[in-house]
């Protein structure tokens, strides 16, 4: 590894927007440690991103297990010996059903991978940041639009996005004593796997259903590659990145 070569983390990185996400970052000059729960998509993302002749690293983590998370750093730290970007990415959530008909696993299970997983990741990547030489670095929470506005029958998914915000000031704040930068991105309907079924129609605030305008998550990956180039005396907060015409800004 060269001495001035930039780690960057990606969780979620096989698929969907961390895999663009993990690829602009290549692109951009990047070595990407790559994490998710399948190796065959994180090997899928290295493939795709051999053009660009950086150093990928591909960990099978589940990021909700603080053994498996703990591994995730150790190894990023044993091959690259430091971490300039983390980009809390991964998600899931729960079926959209009725809020009292929800299970308990099926709650947990959402905030343990959307809040959880982002907590233990960012816990992780101070422990690195803040001994490192340069010391510092940036930390960067996929939020959701979500984290602002809920979707009907959206409880689990919606309360950690909106927890996540909390975890992006609060980081942001606990950070600064070691130059480490922490802000979130706010996506709206990036056109992934996730969003198909948009393009048929989801339920809005009314109960009624319409179908929803998508965007490239090309959009989504230029913006966090432009978050993770700025220095660390200057910090993206907050940015949303949406499609224009989706319901969301005023009543629709």
């Amino acid at each position: 590894m060269a001495s001035n070569e930039k780690i960057a983390l990606v969780t979620g990185a096989g698929s969907g927007i961390g895999r663009s996400v993990a690829l602009a970052l290549m692109e951009a000059g990047y070595a990407v440690v790559l994490a998710g729960r399948r190796q065959d998509a994180l090997n899928e993302t290295a493939s795709q991103g051999q053009s660009f002749g950086r150093p990928t690293l591909a960990v099978p983590t589940d990021i909700g297990d603080p053994d498996s998370v703990k591994t995730l750093f150790a190894k990023t730290k044993e091959k690259f010996g430091r971490l300039d970007v983390l980009f809390n990415n991964a998600g899931s959530g729960a079926p959209a059903i009725p809020l009292e008909d929800l299970t308990y696993d099926q709650w947990k299970t959402v905030v343990d991978v959307n809040l959880t997983g982002a907590f233990l990741c960012t816990q992780e990547a101070f422990r690195i940041m803040k001994d490192q030489n340069p010391r510092g670095g940036r930390i960067i929470n996929n939020g959701s639009i979500s984290a602002t506005s809920p979707r009907p029958n959206s409880a689990p998914y919606t309360a950690t996005k909106h927890a996540i915000t909390g975890l992006t000031k609060s980081a942001s704040l606990d950070g600064r004593k070691y130059d480490i930068a922490c802000g979130q991105i706010d996506i709206g309907n990036a056109a992934t796997d996730m969003t198909q079924r948009m393009t048929e129609g989801v339920m809005q605030a009314d109960g009624s259903i319409k179908p929803e305008p998508r965007m490239d998550p090309r959009h989504v990956a230029s913006s966090v590659v432009y978050m993770a180039s700025l220095p660390l005396d200057a910090n993206v907060q907050f940015i949303t990145v949406m499609a224009t015409k989706m319901p969301f800004i005023g009543r629709g």
